[in-house]
């Protein structure tokens, strides 16, 4: 899949921000947004890029801090985040497009539907964070995490200095059931963590507020207009399945998926399922016209 893919660099005073690009420009857009830490685009959207590309025009961009879009100096803030949506947008010259989000890509997803209405036709996060609150203890756990380097981000490098330890991690964290190309993703988690280590995001470190989440997108979410879909694992350990079909619930006309026996990472567990629901959902935007 790879030979079929284009490169794009968008330069900023802070560094490149890389885009994998695959169908034709004309073609309907649809932007990729992976996940937090050990990710990237191709992690995330190896298996769904080529079945859309027959008829769309895909976008992946590698957040600041992973797979290409290395080096990137200072801290990558949740509005920075957004503005790497629009830029990549505004770059490709695209009025609109669909975004489709894995949990931090999902939370920007829906961010940036509800921040950019104009600019987002339709919308798929899977697992999506930024629906997400926290007892007291835990929640002040969290924060103390977030805000000591030493526990988000040389520990859980440490934790991943191995292969064997690579692949329980991801058994345990992203996964709740077999893989078919399981291997293939541990090559893929081990080249990520050898490149920029195996921390929590600064998005992710910056949207834990002292006393509550800063990032909580939950009283916004009636403000979403596009057509919504939430896919969720309900074998998921990092985002409650009861959590993500509230926040479908609360979109209007927002629709909601449960995949069975899946964990988190559903697109790499399960991307037959996932890539059915995401391409089936896109159906109705063939022949629209993306540049206005």
């Amino acid at each position: 899949m790879t030979g079929e893919l284009r490169s794009t660099y968008l330069a900023s005073p802070e560094g490149r921000l890389h885009v994998h690009s695959a169908g034709e420009p004309g073609a309907p857009p649809v932007l990729l947004l992976s996940g937090a830490g050990v990710d990237n685009a191709l992690l995330s959207w190896r298996h769904l890029i080529p079945v859309l590309a027959g008829g769309h025009h895909v976008l992946a961009l590698d957040w600041p801090k992973q797979g290409r879009s290395r080096p990137w100096s200072g801290r990558v803030t949740h509005e920075r985040m957004l503005r790497c949506v629009t830029d990549v947008l505004d770059r490709f010259g695209l009025r609109s497009a669909a975004l489709v989000g894995l949990s931090q890509g999902g939370a920007l997803a829906l961010a940036t539907a509800i921040e950019h209405p104009d600019r987002v036709d339709r919308l798929v996060a899977l697992a999506p964070a930024g629906i997400l609150s926290f007892p007291p203890v835990v929640h002040q756990a969290l924060w103390l995490t977030a805000k000591l380097p030493l526990l988000n981000s040389v520990l859980p490098t440490a934790m991943l200095g191995s292969r064997e330890r690579i692949a329980g991690f991801a058994r345990k964290a992203l996964f709740a059931g077999p893989v078919r190309d399981f291997e293939d993703v541990i090559d893929e988690i081990e080249a990520e963590v050898r490149e920029g280590g195996a921390g929590s995001s600064d998005w992710q470190n910056a949207s834990i507020g002292p006393l509550r989440m800063r990032v909580d997108l939950r009283p916004r979410l009636r403000e979403i207009v596009c057509p919504t879909l939430i896919i969720q694992g309900d074998k998921d350990v990092g985002v409650p399945p009861a959590r993500a079909r509230d926040a479908a619930a609360l979109i209007p006309g927002g629709r909601f998926e449960l995949l069975r026996g899946v964990g988190h990472w559903s697109n790499r567990q399960v991307p037959a399922q996932v890539n059915a629901l995401v391409a089936g959902f896109l159906q109705p935007m063939d022949g629209a016209d993306p540049l206005g």
